[in-house]
């Protein structure tokens, strides 16, 4: 696919820093979105979710989006993650269909199955049934709803991921190196943008998918990441500790 201007919500953030950083490896043209400029983007708004023109100036002229800003974990419900993560779902996608943007793809997290994490057998499947952790998990099942309508009802590639866990800071990273089930769903940086840029990339049309993205486990595989292959040529390289 040719994913023509490609906008970056999140794009100063952890992840987004990491997909900002191998898109314009791969010569992809960008735009940035969030509360600070990103380093080394010259296309670049900065605005909040909850700003609807914002949001719009930022979608002008897109053909794909990559949708990672958001409140993370389980910040106050109704200060943080409802403004954010739901009302500014809402503004995101709207603008995303007034555009004409054709694929959308839209983070979402692993803590949608939280309480199947530890299941041994075989690896968790997307057709799992979510099991959220607490509100923040919640929402992101509204994220992967919202998805879902708005490529059934107006024909959008609309890929929703569950991502790892790409620690953020040095507390969390230490947190990590006491629990085995975290190593086996860590998710590296460097992963993280070549995952997105596969998404960006892959041929279409995809219609609505679900997929998860992780590195290479260190124990066993948490999660099914068959179809993130098979639908967008995604191959983990990394393994925890890498890229911490």
């Amino acid at each position: 696919m040719t994913p023509g201007l490609i906008l970056v919500t999140g794009s100063s953030g952890r992840i987004g820093r990491a997909v900002v950083q191998e898109l314009r490896r791969r010569g992809h043209p960008m735009r940035g979105f969030d509360l600070t400029p990103t380093p080394q983007v010259a296309d670049m708004v900065v605005g909040t979710l909850t700003d609807p023109a914002a949001v719009a100036r930022a979608m002008a002229g897109a053909s794909t989006l990559i949708h990672l800003a958001a409140t993370p974990d389980d910040d106050d419900f109704l200060k943080c993650i409802v403004p954010n993560n739901i009302i500014g779902v809402y503004h995101v996608l709207e603008a995303a269909q007034a555009a004409g943007v054709r694929r959308l793809i839209l983070a979402s997290s692993g803590q949608v199955v939280w309480y199947d994490r530890l299941r041994r057998g075989a690896p968790l499947g997307v057709d799992a049934a979510p099991t959220p952790r607490y509100w923040y998990a919640a929402a992101k099942l509204f994220l992967e709803g919202a998805g879902r309508a708005f490529a059934e009802k107006f024909g959008m590639d609309v890929v929703a991921v569950r991502l790892g866990w790409c620690p953020r800071t040095p507390e969390q990273a230490a947190e990590m190196r006491q629990l085995d089930w975290a190593q086996d769903v860590y998710l590296s940086p460097g992963d993280a943008g070549r995952f997105f840029a596969c998404a960006v990339e892959a041929d279409g049309p995809l219609g609505f998918q679900i997929v998860y993205a992780t590195s290479r486990p260190v124990h066993w595989q948490r999660y099914d990441l068959e179809p993130a292959r098979r639908l967008l040529g995604y191959l983990p390289q990394d393994q925890w500790p890498q890229g911490i």
